[in-house]
């Protein structure tokens, strides 16, 4: 029986270790915090997205460059897969309209608590405060309650996350100790990340307020999930998808009408009362609430829309913004250890026996089910490349 080791108790680390032990091997899985799966009880507060209920091909879109080689590694354990791994835990799950998958409690907890007690039956054993400092020779060096700490497992598995979220154990640091040994890293950027807007006085009765049925684009990307207002700009999932675009510095674009075509509101437009003026007509005739007006006058104004060409806007307002939001609020990160840093199985060619998984890989996909589906998928498949390449 192997000794092995898993860094990291995110969704990731967490399944790398249910395949260790499944495979008969003695798992220690070493967390930085007080707690494990913060970040994933965080995400579950609004409701626990776990995977998307569509074709595999669409789905595998969501993962953009990535997909070709995440193709195998989510394959191996889909949506469905996802959602009969749940179930096995005692969730019952339930398929929104939009095919979003969520614990019919709509929260982490649970599903966290059967978990970890599946994990305890099998024997693997989690110690929480243990930050791991980098290797010293072939050992890894850990900083714990009880002073420092060497271990030298047969294979380890590293699941550090990215660099967002900090306070949740995403910090990012082991990066350099991973560059020190010669691994290919990506830059860190923000993904699913809010945009920065300064508003003007006028929006500020408008914070929090959410905009419904839109249809956001940038680049050649596009989404019709919905965003709120904020004091600090503009959050939510209907942007979230077009990060990549933004980081790359594509304009934005809103449809705040996007089941009208552009014949109809012409139509609408034509027959509008000349003493009608164009906030009352938005509200009476294309009905749109106040958040939505609000955001059409703030735009028309801050990119000098002309006049004439003000009402046509509705169809695609340019939507001005100081850029993505600081990388530690984005709900995850681009960037980590380089595909080209791997073999097939996910482990390191420079370090061989140690192995890569979840967010601290180089790909990224939106929230919606996608990122939850990646950490899990590439945990899986990390715990048994690992066990494979013990048996070897």
């Amino acid at each position: 029986m192997a000794q092995t080791m898993v860094i990291g108790a995110g969704p990731a680390g967490l399944m790398a270790a249910e395949q260790l032990a499944a495979a008969g091997h003695e798992v220690l899985v070493a967390e930085a915090k007080p707690s494990v799966a913060r970040k994933l009880l965080m995400a579950g507060k609004s409701g626990l997205n776990l995977t998307r209920n569509e074709s595999f091909d669409t789905f595998m879109g969501a993962y953009g460059d990535a997909e070709e080689w995440l193709h195998p590694i989510i394959r191996a354990f889909d949506a469905q897969a996802v959602m009969a791994w749940a179930s096995d835990l005692g969730q019952k799950m339930f398929t929104g309209s939009t095919g979003r998958v969520f614990p019919r409690v709509m929260k982490a907890s649970p599903l966290l608590r059967a978990w970890l007690t599946r994990l305890d039956e099998a024997g693997v054993q989690i110690r929480t405060r243990w930050c791991w400092q980098g290797w010293r020779n072939d050992a890894l060096v850990f900083d714990t309650p009880d002073g420092e700490r060497l271990c030298t497992p047969d294979v380890t598995i590293l699941a550090l996350g990215g660099a967002s979220w900090a306070r949740l154990g995403s910090d990012g640091a082991w990066a350099s100790r991973l560059a020190e040994t010669g691994v290919a890293l990506a830059s860190f950027e923000p993904a699913n990340a809010a945009l920065s807007v300064g508003w003007s006085p006028y929006m500020q009765t408008h914070f929090g307020a959410a905009l419904k049925s839109v249809r956001w684009m940038a680049g050649g990307s596009h989404s019709r999930g919905e965003a709120t207002i904020s004091a600090k700009g503009l959050e939510g999932g209907g942007l979230y998808s077009l990060t990549p675009s933004l980081r790359n510095g594509d304009p934005l674009f809103v449809d705040l009408v996007p089941d009208l075509g552009e014949k109809d509101l012409l139509a609408r437009l034509a027959s509008k009362n000349p003493k009608t003026t164009l906030s009352q007509w938005l509200k009476r005739t294309l009905h749109l609430p106040p958040q939505k007006i609000a955001l059409f006058h703030e735009m028309v104004k801050r990119c000098s829309v002309p006049k004439s060409h003000e009402a046509l806007a509705i169809k695609r307002l340019p939507v001005s913004h100081a850029g993505l939001r600081p990388i530690d609020e984005a709900i995850s990160t681009a960037g980590g250890v380089a595909r080209d840093a791997l073999d097939s199985g996910l482990m390191l060619t420079a370090r061989p026996g140690v192995f890569c998984a979840g967010e601290m890989l180089d790909w990224e996909a939106p929230t919606g089910g996608y990122l939850l589906t990646g950490c899990l998928a590439t945990g899986r498949w990390a715990g048994r490349s690992a066990a494979a390449w013990l048996d070897q």
